[in-house]
């Protein structure tokens, strides 16, 4: 092996490394998290995670196949997290700002 491909093996032995310690973590913050929120925060990192390491195994084997799958998880992901968020800042919302269930209906 010449210098530069070592020195690719170990910056990308060190990339997975950290993505493992990060995943560890992040399920420690998916099973301990506070509130609802946290843990969904945490599942969208979850998904970044993913990601990094496809992108990580596809720098290793030089192969470009996993691009469009980090593609189309990169979208769910910030979709799903779009939608947790509303979803939160709706169930969330101060209860002098909400309105009454059947005002909604008399309009």
């Amino acid at each position: 092996m010449s210098g530069p491909e070592t020195v690719d093996r170990v910056l990308i032995t060190a990339a997975v490394v950290i993505i493992v310690v990060a995943g560890v973590l992040l399920f420690v913050r998916i099973s301990r998290g506070p509130s609802m929120l946290d843990r969904a925060i945490a599942l969208d990192v979850c998904a970044a995670l993913i990601i990094a390491g496809l992108g990580a195994k596809s720098a290793f084997a030089r192969d470009s196949f996993y691009f469009p799958i980090m593609l189309v998880l990169a979208f769910l992901g910030f979709t799903g997290s779009v939608g947790i968020a509303r979803f939160i800042a709706v169930r969330d919302r101060p209860l002098s700002r909400r309105k009454p269930a059947g005002e909604e209906a008399r309009k």
